[in-house]
C-alpha cells in the first residue's frame, strides 16, 4: 500500500497527464478496488483519534476525472454516470431491498442491511449495521458497526478540503429518523440520537445533565443521549432561537445493546 500511495502522490500534481498515462489510470484503479474490498479506507482509528488518509481522497478524485460517461441498465431502469453500481451482493452477505443504490468503491459489511437508500463513494459501513429507508450516506462517511441509521437520515459526505474529516458514526450508535449530521461531525461509541437532531461543526451541543451546562462543539461523546433543542441568541433585528444539541443522558454501557438501547429510549421518551 506505501507503493500505491508513493504513486497516487506523485500523480496528484500531474493533472494535465491524468488521461493519458495508462500508469496513473491503474493506480487509481487498484486505489479504487483496494476500497471496495475494504482493504483500505479513507478514516481510520489510530491510538483512539481518528486519522484521514488524503491521499485515498486523492485517489477517489482522480477517478472522478479519468473515468467516461456510461449508460448503466438494470432491468427498464436507466442511468448515466461515470461511476459503476455496486453489485454481487449475495457473495458479499449483504441484504438488499430494492431499490438500495450503492457506488462502487463503497465498502459495505457483510450482514449490513440496506433498505431503499443510497451509499456513495469511499463510504465504510461496518457489520450489522442497517441502513433504514431513504437514508443517505455521503462521500467517505465512516459507519461503524451494530449502527442503526433510521429513515430519512442525512449522513454528509466530503471529499475537498483533503484534510476534512467526513462523518464518522463509531460502533453501537442509533441515529433516529431524520437526523442530519455533516462537516466531519464525530457520533462517538454508542451514542443515542432522537429524532430530527441536526449536527454540523457550528452546530453548540449542550450537556444538560448536571446543574450546569457545558458546551462542546463537533462531537458527541460515547453513550450520549441527544435530542434536539434550541437557545436564545441576539442579531440586530432581535432575539431569535437557534437550533442546537442537548446531551440529555446517559446510555448503559451494556454488553447487551439491544437492552441497553431499549432502556435510554424508554428512560427519555425519545422519538425515533
Amino acid at each position: 500500500m506505501n507503493n500505491l500511495k508513493l504513486k497516487i502522490e506523485n500523480y496528484w500534481n500531474k493533472k494535465n497527464i491524468w488521461l493519458i498515462d495508462k500508469n496513473i489510470k491503474n493506480s487509481v484503479i487498484k486505489v479504487i478496488e483496494n476500497i471496495e474490498k475494504g482493504l483500505i479506507r479513507v478514516c481510520e482509528l489510530s491510538y483512539n483519534k481518528w486519522i484521514v488518509n488524503e491521499w485515498i481522497k486523492k485517489a477517489i478524485i482522480m477517478y472522478f476525472s479519468i473515468q467516461k460517461m456510461n449508460k448503466i441498465e438494470l432491468g427498464p431502469l436507466e442511468f448515466y454516470d461515470k461511476i459503476p453500481i455496486k453489485n454481487k451482493f449475495k457473495e458479499k452477505g449483504i441484504r438488499v431491498v430494492p431499490h438500495a443504490i450503492a457506488r462502487y468503491g463503497s465498502y459495505i459489511s457483510p450482514g449490513v442491511v440496506l433498505m431503499p437508500s443510497y451509499v456513495n463513494i469511499g463510504a465504510y459501513i461496518g457489520e450489522e449495521t442497517m441502513i433504514d429507508t431513504w437514508a443517505t450516506i455521503g462521500s467517505c462517511a465512516q459507519i461503524g458497526k451494530r449502527v442503526h441509521i433510521s429513515g430519512g437520515v442525512g449522513i454528509g459526505g466530503v471529499l475537498e478540503p483533503l484534510l476534512a474529516y467526513p462523518v464518522i458514526i463509531e460502533d453501537d450508535v442509533f441515529i433516529g429518523s431524520r437526523c442530519i449530521l455533516v462537516e466531519g461531525i464525530i457520533i462517538k461509541k454508542g451514542a443515542v440520537l432522537g429524532s430530527n437532531v441536526v449536527i454540523t461543526s457550528s452546530t453548540k451541543i449542550f450537556d444538560v445533565t448536571n446543574q450546569n451546562s457545558t458546551e462542546i462543539k463537533g462531537f458527541i461523546p460515547k453513550y450520549s443521549v441527544v435530542i434536539p433543542g434550541s437557545y436564545p441568541k441576539k442579531f440586530p433585528a432581535g432575539i431569535y432561537y437557534v437550533p442546537c444539541a442537548l446531551i440529555i443522558g446517559k446510555r448503559k454501557e451494556s454488553t447487551n445493546k439491544k437492552t441497553s438501547l431499549n432502556d435510554a429510549l424508554r428512560t427519555h421518551n425519545l422519538s425515533i
